[in-house]
Order: structure tokens, then C-alpha cells, then sequence
């Protein structure tokens, strides 16, 4: 049956506000959000998206941005962003664009670093303009494309799961509260291409959408053609099939949620809780977690392994799986998820002044030095004066943490509090005159504390981790 002009524009309205009814993105005042954004390429899909996102935006009085990402791939690149500014400057939309450098790389990783660098810049342009949703003109049959990708990838339900209708996506957009929207996932490329050409829409052809060296080029014009003849609508069952691997989706998450409450104590995980797990609801747990924590999920090999590792080693072993992005440690009885830890134990002394700042930022050693003031501590006249040095700890150091205690060694005082082993050489020192005067992670030596006239100052370290090795502040800074 063929298209007629108006019934695309009704059925994307539809999609959109179930979208924003969906997110909740709407203005408090309004039923729809005052400022969108289109995803602007310039090709037959994104061209279609901007003009029905116009229609509507002029309907209900909406702010109507066109992004474009220059990617410089291409000799056309700069004619196409031509296009996009002149057209959208014909329907009356801002436009803006940026310009992505792609350093580089094989053909198998061009696309990947494109499309990150693509999103990337997106992200940047709402955030400028107050862009809360992005609409993108992502359509069936690139749905089907992904769940055929996934297919062959031997991936699991989430990946099955295909593209959603909406999702944020802090990784690649870079704010965890921007929307992206797909109003048009259950319209056919080809109804596409129908509605373009009766409302005469003009769009750039990309040429590296025929180069069958890219993955979803090859499923695009080698595969999926051969399913259109012998599964006529397979676009639309493939859907489908995203629509229930969603729901079994939804059902795991629920599970792994109970999980994790069960499990939980803190921020760790209790070891025989989860021992106590299959391995399917061990695998489904371990998932949901790392995703909690913005890690990319690993492979099934490398959950089996961290399970064996975890469950069959010794007691007192001291367990660390690596991940790209994290490391799963075992210690008395708790799983952790901590940074990788790849650096910062082996700064070197470093000597300083205090002159007094409320804190001192120390990179080598990965943290800040707060001074804070207090009815207990030592002497800020004193403090003043002294050559101060931060350091790791050394072989004969010891802290006497009260007048009515002995003085104990590093290694007494760490197996006494339970700090694990891995976070030991990142516990720096403040030493004075050869003594310490404190130690992260334990205190204050008691020796150089008073009380009473004159203001006092005890020391606090706080361990900044790499900002790019956990995406959760409770784990992107521990304070000592």
C-alpha cells in the first residue's frame, strides 16, 4: 500500500509524544519540552526526520536545533555541510555543526571511533543549546540491522535487545540526563524514501554507505535484500523479536536488582551471597553491577573466569580480575569493585609548605590533603612553620593513634581496620622532621596533637581516582 503524505507525519507526532511521555522531559508548564534537536546528516533519513520534527515543532511552538558532525572522512564532507546549514536555514531551524578528527586507524575501527566522536560532539552541542532530547533518524530497518549484528556477534539478550525507542546514554553523549529519542524505529526505509519523494525533500548521498568492507554495509546490501525476497516483512518480525528480548530484558534486570539487594553490604558484595547464586543469576548479577557502574560489559568468558577465580581460590589469596575499565577484588569475605589502580604508588617524596589553605592538591600522589580545623589537632602556628613532606610508607614507619595505646607499625594498623592490600601503597604519609604526623587511612599520630587555645588542625586525605576509570563517584574518590 502506498504512503500518502500526511499519515508519516501523524505516526511520527504519535511516536514522539509517546516518547516524552515516556522520559518525562516535558517542561512543568507543557506537555512538550521547549527545545529539541535533530541529529543532521544531511542523508535521506536524517533530511526526513528534520522536516517532520519541523512540522511539528512549529505546531507546538518548540525551539527546533540541526546538529551536524563534519567527520572529514569524506572529499564531499564540506558540500554536505553546505546542505545541511542551507536547508536548515530554509526551514527556519538553527544549525550549528563541529568538526571531529579521527586519528588513524584500521577500516574495522573507522566506523567505532566515527560514531563516538559523533555522539560526543552531539552531546557537547545540546548541553550549549539546552537541548534535554536529541532525536535521531534511526528507522526499522537499521533495527534489523543490529539485531542481524548482534546475531552474528553470538550476543545475549541485552544485545538482542536491539536500539530503544528512547535511552540516555551518558557514555557516548556525555550527560546522563539528555534523551535520546528514535521516533521513527517503526517506520521502513522505504516508507522513507516514498514520503521524501512526494514532498520533494532534497538529501546528500554518503558514497561510503555502499563500501561493503563496513559491517552493516555488508548485512545492508549482501544480506538482507536475500531475506527481503525469501522473509518478506522479516524487518518487522525481527522487531518483534527486540520487542520480547526487551521485556526478557526487563525481567533479568528485576531479578538482578533483587540480587544485588540481597548481596549487597555497602558498596561491596558478601562473598557466600553470592556464592550462593547460580551461575546464570551470578552472570546476570555481575552485569547489572558493572552497568551501574557506566563499565562495559565483558565477555561470557571472562564472568566465567572471574566467577572461578572469586569462588575457588584459596582464603587468603588475594584475588584481582582485570577489566579495561575496573578490577573485581576479593577480600575477608567481600567482592569489591575498584579502579584499576594502574598508577600513583610510586611517587616520589615531595616537600611543602603549608600556608594556610583548607586543602593542597597533590597529582603524584592521585588525591588532596584537606586542613581541617578542629577542637583536637595540631597547632596551626606551629603547622605553619614546618617543612612538611608527603610520601609513601617505609620500612620501620609506625603511628601511635592515642596516649593510652602503643605505637603500631603501617602493617599492624591496616590488618586492624581492614583496609585491603590493594589500597595500601595509594595511603601516602605527612611526615615532619622524620616523624610522622600522619598516616591516610589511619590518622593522626597522637605525639603532636593538643587541645584548647589557638586553632587546631587535623589532616584528611582524599584519594581522587582517575576520572576515567569508574564512572561512580562513590568510587571515583575514597576519602581517607
Amino acid at each position: 500500500m502506498g504512503l500518502s503524505p500526511e499519515s508519516l507525519p501523524d505516526r511520527f507526532e504519535r511516536a514522539l509524544e509517546a516518547i516524552l511521555v515516556r522520559v518525562s522531559i516535558c517542561s512543568a508548564s507543557s506537555d512538550i519540552p521547549r527545545t529539541m534537536a535533530v541529529a543532521y546528516s544531511g542523508g535521506l533519513d536524517s533530511s526526513v526526520l528534520l522536516h517532520l520534527s519541523q512540522r511539528y515543532a512549529v505546531a507546538h511552538g518548540i525551539r527546533l536545533l540541526a546538529f551536524h558532525v563534519h567527520h572529514g572522512l569524506s572529499p564531499n564532507a564540506d558540500a554536505w555541510l553546505n546542505h545541511c546549514e542551507a536547508e536548515a536555514q530554509r526551514l527556519g531551524i538553527l544549525f550549528e555543526a563541529r568538526q571531529v578528527r579521527i586519528d588513524n586507524a584500521a577500516r574495522s575501527g573507522v566506523e567505532e571511533a566515527a560514531r563516538t566522536l559523533r555522539y560526543a560532539a552531539l552531546g557537547d552541542m545540546c548541553r550549549e543549546h539546552g537541548a534535554a532530547l536529541l532525536l535521531t533518524a534511526h528507522h526499522l530497518d537499521d533495527q534489523a540491522e543490529t539485531i542481524l549484528l548482534q546475531l552474528v556477534r553470538g550476543s545475549g539478550v541485552a544485545g538482542l535487545s536491539g536500539m530503544d525507542s528512547a535511552n540516555t546514554a551518558p557514555d557516548l553523549l556525555g550527560d546522563p540526563h539528555l534523551v535520546m529519542a528514535r521516533p521513527l524505529l517503526d517506520v521502513s526505509r522505504a516508507e522513507l524514501e516514498e514520503w521524501g519523494a512526494r514532498v520533494g525533500i532534497e538529501h546528500v548521498e554518503d558514497e561510503s554507505n555502499a563500501d561493503v568492507r563496513y559491517a552493516r554495509n555488508a548485512l545492508r546490501h549482501g544480506v538482507m535484500p536475500q531475506l527481503a525476497i525469501n522473509f518478506p516483512g522479516f524487518q518487522e518480525r525481527l522487531a518483534r523479536t527486540a520487542s520480547h528480548m526487551q521485556a526478557a530484558q526487563r525481567v533479568l534486570d528485576e531479578v538482578a536488582q533483587a540480587d544485588l539487594a540481597a548481596c549487597s553490604a555497602g558498596t561491596c558484595l558478601e562473598l557466600e551471597r553470592v556464592r550462593a547464586l547460580s551461575s546464570e543469576r551470578f552472570h546476570n548479577l555481575f552485569r547489572h553491577w558493572l552497568g551501574r557502574h557506566g563499565v562495559r560489559m565483558p565477555s561470557a568468558s571472562w564472568l566465567a573466569e572471574m566467577r572461578a577465580q572469586l569462588l575457588e581460590a584459596k582464603d587468603d589469596a588475594q584475588v584481582c580480575v582485570l577489566h579495561p575499565d575496573c578490577a573485581i577484588r576479593r577480600h575477608r569475605g567481600k567482592v569489591y569493585l575498584t579502579p584499576r589502580l594502574d598508577s600513583g604508588a610510586d611517587a616520589l617524596p615531595q616537600e611543602f609548605i603549608w600556608q594556610g589553605q583548607s586543602s593542597l592538591d597533590f597529582p603524584a600522589f592521585q588525591g588532596r590533603l584537606h586542613f581541617d580545623v578542629a577542637p583536637e589537632g595540631v597547632d596551626a602556628t606551629w603547622l605553619r612553620k614546618q617543612a612538611l613532606i608527603i610520601r609513601h610508607r617505609q620500612g620501620g614507619d609506625s603511628v601511635k593513634l592515642a596516649a593510652n595505646r602503643p605505637s603500631r607499625s603501617m602493617k599492624q594498623h591496616f590488618q586492624a581496620l581492614g583496609i585491603p592490600a590493594w589500597e595500601r601503597p595509594f595511603l601516602p604519609l605527612v611526615t615532619v622532621a622524620g616523624e610522622v604526623l600522619y598516616a591516610a587511612g589511619i590518622g593522626m599520630d597522637c605525639r603532636h596533637l593538643k587541645s584548647g587555645a589557638g586553632e587546631c588542625i587535623r589532616l584528611r586525605w582524599e584519594h581522587g581516582w582517575p576520572a576515567s576509570s569508574l564512572h561512580t563517584e562513590s568510587l571515583a574518590k575514597w576519602r581517607f
